[in-house]
Parts: C-alpha cells; sequence; structure tokens
C-alpha cells in the first residue's frame, strides 16, 4: 500500500491518501507552484520533495511490491511537510470573511417596508408612551402588527400608546403633505446582510465613505413643551399607518428644527429642518 502526498502550494493545502492500484499518472501528485521570486525558493524545496516521493513511489512500482510502506526517513518527510504547510504558510492563507454570516438591524421609522434588497424582519406600527406623562419609558417602539398578547390586567400603568404625526401648515418637513396631520405612524424592521455596523447621523442626508445609507429623512421628536422623548430618523417619504384620522394622541412626531447660539453657525444654518440617515457597513 502506497502513500500518496499530494501538495497544492497555491491553496495551502495537503492532502494524504492510500491507494491499493498504483498506476503512475498525473493524479498521483498535482502540484503547482507560485512563480514570484518570494515563494521561488520554497517552491524549489517543495519541487525537490515531491521528485524525491515521485522517486520513492516510481521505484516501489517497478519492483511489483504490492504491499509496500514508506519508510521511517520518507514518513518523517511528510511529517516534516504537514508541519510546515500548518506553520510556517499559515500567514498566507487568505482570510475569511468576517462579515459573511453577520448582519445588523435597525428600525425604519415612517415607513411599512424596508428598502429594496433588504430582508424585513417584521413591520408594524411605533409606540410609546403618553405625551403627557412625565415618568416612565422614553423611547419609540416598533410594534409589530401580529402582536402575542398577554393576560389583561387592573392596575394603572399603561405606557404603550401608538405614535402620531402631529403636523400644520407651517409645521412639517418640507415636501411634507399637511393631510398627514393625526395619523398613526407606521415601522419597520430591516435587516441588512453582511454588514457589521450601523449607525444614525443626524444634520446628514448622505453617509460618510465607506459607509452605505439605508434610508435617509427627518429628525423628528415629541413637542419641547411636552416631556422629553428620543430622537428618530423618519423616512423622508413616509407614509401614515392606515386611513384612520382620529386625533387620539400617545407618542408624538414633531418635526424640529435648527436654533443657533450654542449650536454653531455656520457650518449649522438657523432654523432650518434637521435632516438625517441611517448608514451600515
Amino acid at each position: 500500500m502506497i502513500y500518496i502526498l499530494q501538495v497544492c502550494i497555491n491553496k495551502n493545502q495537503y492532502l494524504v491518501t492510500q491507494t491499493p492500484h498504483y498506476p503512475f499518472t498525473e493524479d498521483i501528485l498535482h502540484c503547482h507552484f507560485k512563480t514570484d521570486q518570494k515563494e521561488s525558493g520554497i517552491n524549489m524545496w517543495f519541487a525537490y520533495v515531491t521528485f524525491v516521493l515521485a522517486t520513492v513511489i516510481l521505484v516501489a512500482h517497478s519492483y511489483g511490491c504490492k504491499d509496500f510502506d514508506l519508510s521511517a526517513s520518507d514518513q518523517s518527510l511528510i511529517d516534516i511537510m504537514k508541519h510546515y504547510l500548518h506553520t510556517s504558510r499559515k500567514d498566507g492563507c487568505p482570510p475569511q470573511s468576517k462579515t459573511l454570516n453577520t448582519g445588523v438591524t435597525y428600525v425604519r421609522w415612517g415607513k411599512k417596508s424596508c428598502p429594496k434588497g433588504v430582508d424585513i424582519v417584521y413591520s408594524g406600527q411605533v409606540g410609546g408612551n403618553q405625551y403627557s406623562y412625565k415618568g416612565g419609558g422614553v423611547n419609540y417602539l416598533c410594534l409589530p402588527n401580529d402582536p402575542e398578547n398577554g393576560q389583561h390586567q387592573s392596575y394603572d400603568n399603561d405606557q404603550v400608546h401608538g405614535g402620531e404625526y402631529e403636523l400644520g401648515s407651517s409645521q412639517k418637513p418640507s415636501g411634507w403633505s399637511e393631510s398627514m396631520n393625526n395619523k398613526e405612524v407606521p415601522c419597520s424592521v430591516c435587516y441588512q446582510k453582511r454588514r457589521s455596523a450601523v449607525v444614525m447621523i443626524p444634520g446628514r442626508q448622505t453617509c460618510y465613505k465607506g459607509w452605505n445609507s439605508e434610508y435617509n429623512g427627518y429628525l423628528m421628536s415629541d413637542r419641547k413643551s411636552h416631556f422629553k422623548r428620543d430622537y428618530a430618523c423618519v423616512d423622508k417619504s413616509a407614509e401614515p399607518l392606515d386611513k384612520k384620522n382620529g386625533g387620539e394622541n400617545g407618542a408624538l412626531f414633531y418635526p424640529l428644527r435648527t436654533k443657533c447660539g450654542s449650536l454653531r453657525c455656520p457650518p449649522y444654518t438657523n432654523e432650518a429642518d434637521v435632516l438625517c440617515v441611517v448608514c451600515t457597513k
């Protein structure tokens, strides 16, 4: 039984196999060597080793050996090559992408769907604490349209209400229609594959170099005379959840504007819409 070492230098792999019948063809040893100068010395060494192994195989075949084992010196040579491939050439192996099986999630406020090519985890409606409550949560929630509801309770601590746009003829983002006033706000949770980071950038509508834009829009929050609320980047092409228009309040979305002073102008502009963009990489 002959042990054959197949070496592929350019793939940094080796394979030791057994064969009971061994006509000496090109299938026995396939060795391809890199030709750059840095590898030339190593390739010459491997060529020599390959020649030695091929010679051992040819000699064994020519004598008609049916049960042939490699000598201790030949086995030692194989072990040296295996060790070399595992250690000395380790740095030459191309690294696998760390983001191949990773991804990031983000909420697209104001839209029922995700951008083209991005997986949707679920769509829903915005929820949050009532604007007039001084305690409790301050963040907006993206509540799924297919909830799994808990048991009914009688205690008084209701904090999950719906969310509404609060617009007017003189209080709306550029390009938006006043008809969206008092309409409920939809949302969607999106999953972007092969990305490892996500960031919302206020004050910009484009991403920095090396980052990919998921969507852009307007920065919104509650009114400054109400209790504090988080900021949310609402899609520039925002839509209502449905056609219902009841003014039921809840967690409210007001457009924002800048105020110069402690905010340096320039580079900012006084009393302007605050743009935003969600970026991934």
